[in-house]
């Protein structure tokens, strides 16, 4: 489903990322953890190409893009690997002026120009699949923050991604309202959804991840199963990631 290759990005004089190697099948659920600064969130932009990498690969389903070689990316190959990502962000990031169910339809009727009826029946169901079918008509200032979460996922899932990529999703949230978040992303791994979860919530990891990889410094430091990484690993600076997010 997805396959990563020698990813380098740097940003000026500054190497984030420095030769990532990640290959990640249909149906899993991939966490990403590591401390602060260590390229998680670039990854994760790079593979949605909110940010384009320097060099390496990255193939998403059966489309596949090189990085700087001599021939750069077209704004169709682009566009076609971005259509199979969808992105849930930490700050929701939903139109305030729309209400719910228009945030979900926008997408499907300007950019894949579905008509308006049937946008609309799709943003209904998804909506209904993340608890929210009773808020179609509410704007997001009128939800709690898990709630607009919940409607973040089901705009992303609106263009039926082959893989949903999601960057911290419950930070900003209590742990309630995270509950209710992890409660759908549960559900859409049972589906066999494949998604890419960076979070520092190891007990979600542990329940949910088929594999967790561990980033540092820009490469990946490990890469293993849950029972693995979070109970039985004796790496020494892993352990200390650990402590230091459970405290």
């Amino acid at each position: 489903m997805i396959n990563i290759k020698n990813l380098h990005k740097n940003f000026g004089d500054n190497e984030i990322l420095k030769g990532i190697d990640l290959q990640i099948k249909k149906g899993e659920t991939t966490i990403i953890i590591g401390p602060s600064g260590s390229g998680k969130t670039t990854l994760l932009r790079c593979i949605n190409l909110l940010e384009f990498p320097n060099t390496g690969s990255i193939r998403v389903g059966a489309n596949e893009l090189v990085f700087g070689g001599n021939k750069e990316p077209t704004d169709k190959e682009i566009l076609t690997l971005r259509r199979n990502t969808g992105m849930v962000f930490q700050g929701f990031h939903l139109f305030p002026h729309m209400t719910v169910v228009a945030n979900i339809m926008e997408g499907l009727t300007t950019v894949h120009k579905q008509p308006k009826k049937v946008a609309y029946d799709k943003a209904l169901k998804l909506l209904d699949k993340v608890g929210l079918l009773e808020k179609c008509d509410s704007y997001p200032h009128e939800l709690s923050g898990g709630q607009q979460q919940r409607v973040a996922i089901a705009r992303a899932m609106a263009i039926e991604p082959l893989v949903l990529l999601f960057d911290e999703p419950t930070s900003a949230l209590d742990p309630e309202l995270a509950q209710e978040v992890f409660n759908v992303m549960k559900e859409l791994s049972k589906e066999g959804m494949t998604m890419v979860v960076v979070t520092h919530n190891m007990n979600f990891a542990r329940k949910v991840a088929d594999n967790i990889i561990f980033i540092d410094n820009g490469i990946i430091a490990y890469k293993g199963t849950p029972d693995e990484l979070l109970t039985n690993t004796t790496n020494t600076r892993i352990n200390q990631f650990l402590n230091l997010v459970s405290e």
